[in-house]
Parts: structure tokens; C-alpha cells; sequence
């Protein structure tokens, strides 16, 4: 077992502690790669040489150490590769890891429903359930020209591959910026949905300003609401570009929140994600030729100016108390 799978127990929207614990990772192993806004995977090949101990016991010195530092748990799965420790997570809790054996993998999928392997959707599996292939051990020993047949010739062939535990992911090493997340907590329940548009705003507002000061864009904004019985509701949506616009960010925003229907709901808080960050300089944009298009990123420019000189908090409206 050389992979492990590991998700903090961070707090909700408490990304921000992530890196630093990303860096304790990566004090055992350089091959590291963050799964925002909680998780990482680290390749310990190289660690299990040096230290002379297995991943298992290399993931108990982790969680001491996450503990000490950052009074931060996590749960942990350990498996020969990627993706057989995402599954083995799944499984474990807090203070345990949860193992996958080289030698008894087979044994450990057999019996798992197909939604237990990353990637598969609701949407496969309704399909391969309609013909009996129910579990992963029934998928693995299914003819592969049948599930060829039934999801596809590259999607039968790399299902049947992983159903038997073949796995041919790598832990890539990436930065942890892969998504931007704010939110607006309000100091009591709100119901009216004037200030709920309003805390909108304000978040969009935010995430185009620190989308444009890392000169990155978005592809996919996700809108979190949290209710007063601790509940909460996420809905994400693609963007028609990728874009750091608030304007843009807005609309989204406003669409996603109208569509809930919300009907006099105890709000506690909205977040804002956005999510599959890339580079602005990479990214095309349509031009509109709309002079109001035109005025509102004239607008945007001079507004980060002025959170620059000034703080974000005198240009961001609607911003709550937390």
C-alpha cells in the first residue's frame, strides 16, 4: 500500500488552512496532490524506503501531527493505487485507516455497489443495474463486449479494468488553487430575500476581484446555502465562458438562488466556489460590442484599484457580519 487518500475534517468553508496541511504531507513525500477544498493524495513509494514503515503506519504519524499542529483529524485510505485508496476513504472515519491489501483488492471491491468507483454516476449505474451488473465483482466478471455494448467501448473496457482493481492513476502533484470559495453569514436567520440577493452580490463581487488578482478565470461557479437547522442546499453550474467578471459571476449567482424556490427559508449563510480555475491569459473571450458590457469592466478595474489602496471591504457591498 503506497497511496494514501486523505481528507481533513476542515470546518465548513475553512479551506484556508489547507495548504499548511498539504505542506505536512508534503514532509514525507514531495508527490502530493491537493483535492480541494479538503482532501489530498500522496504518493508514499519514496517515504515507505526512507522511514522504514508502511504507509498504514506512516498515515498514524500523519494524523498526530495534523492533530498537534492544527488541531485538525482526518480520515485516511490506503490502497496500491489512486484510485483504490479513494474507494478505501470511503470507508474510514476519523482516527482509523481504512487499508485496501495489495493482495486481497479483488476481495475488497467485489461486493461494492459500481457507484463506489470514482466517476461512475447515478446515470451508469441505473444502466448496468438493468442488466443485473449490480456490483463491482458482477462487472468484473461480466463479458467486456457486454459492457462495451452497454456504456461504450473505452468506458466498458476502463470500468471492467477497475471493477477488477486494475489502476493506472498517479498521484499528480498540482497546486492547491484549484477553486476560490467566500461566504456571507448572516448574524441572525434571514428570511427576506432581498438581503439573501443581496449577500450574493457582495460574494460575487468578491470572487471576481480575487479571480482578476491571481490573473486566473473560472468555468464553473457552485452556490452553497446553509439553513438555520444546519441543512444546506448546493447547486453548481458551467458559465457560457470562462470569466473573472462579477457581472458575470452575478447572473450566475441570481440563477442558481431563483431556482431553488426558496419560499421564506431561515437562511444562516451563502457561499460562493468558484471551481476549474485557469489561467486568464488562456482563456478567450466573446466580445459584445455592448457598451454597458464595456462600462461595467471599465468599472471592475478602477474598483480593484481602489481594494488595493484601500481594503476590500470599503468597495465590496453587502458585506456581513460574520
Amino acid at each position: 500500500m503506497t497511496i494514501l487518500c486523505v481528507r481533513f475534517q476542515l470546518p465548513p468553508m475553512y479551506e484556508a488552512a489547507l495548504p499548511g496541511l498539504l505542506g505536512l504531507l508534503e514532509e514525507f513525500t514531495p508527490v502530493v496532490e491537493a483535492l480541494p477544498p479538503d482532501g489530498a493524495l500522496a504518493d508514499l513509494r519514496g517515504a515507505e524506503r526512507y522511514f522504514g514503515r508502511d504507509a498504514v503506519e506512516l498515515a498514524s504519524v500523519i494524523r498526530v501531527r495534523a492533530l498537534a499542529r492544527y488541531g485538525v483529524d482526518c480520515a485516511i485510505g490506503a490502497g496500491p493505487g489512486p484510485m483504490l485508496a479513494r474507494v478505501a476513504l470511503r470507508e474510514a472515519r476519523p482516527g482509523v485507516t481504512r487499508a485496501v491489501p495489495a493482495d486481497a483488492v479483488a476481495e475488497f471491491l467485489a461486493g461494492k455497489p459500481v457507484t463506489a468507483l470514482p466517476g461512475v454516476g447515478a446515470a451508469t449505474a441505473r444502466t448496468l443495474d438493468e442488466y443485473g451488473l449490480d456490483t463491482l465483482g458482477r462487472v468484473a466478471a461480466a463479458p467486456l463486449s457486454t459492457l462495451q455494448r452497454l456504456i461504450g467501448a473505452r468506458a466498458g473496457r476502463e470500468l471492467r479494468e477497475k471493477a477488477s482493481g486494475v489502476d493506472r492513476g498517479r498521484v499528480v502533484p498540482n497546486a492547491v488553487s484549484r477553486s476560490l470559495v467566500t461566504e456571507r453569514t448572516f448574524s441572525l436567520d434571514e428570511l427576506d430575500p432581498g438581503r439573501h440577493r443581496k449577500a450574493l452580490l457582495s460574494a460575487a463581487e468578491e470572487i471576481g476581484a480575487r479571480l482578476r488578482a491571481v490573473e486566473k478565470v473560472c468555468r464553473t461557479l457552485t452556490l452553497t446555502v446553509r439553513y438555520a437547522d444546519r441543512s444546506a442546499t448546493t447547486r453548481s453550474r458551467a458559465l457560457k465562458e470562462p470569466t473573472a467578471h462579477s457581472a458575470a459571476l452575478t447572473r450566475t449567482a441570481y440563477g442558481m438562488y431563483e431556482a431553488l424556490g426558496l419560499q421564506r427559508a431561515r437562511v444562516r449563510a451563502l457561499a460562493l466556489r468558484a471551481e476549474d480555475l485557469t489561467p486568464a491569459d488562456q482563456a478567450a473571450h466573446q466580445l459584445t460590442f455592448d457598451p454597458v458590457d464595456d462600462k461595467a469592466r471599465r468599472l471592475e478595474q478602477t474598483a480593484d484599484r481602489a481594494r488595493a489602496k484601500f481594503g476590500p471591504r470599503a468597495v465590496f457591498p453587502g458585506t456581513l457580519a460574520a
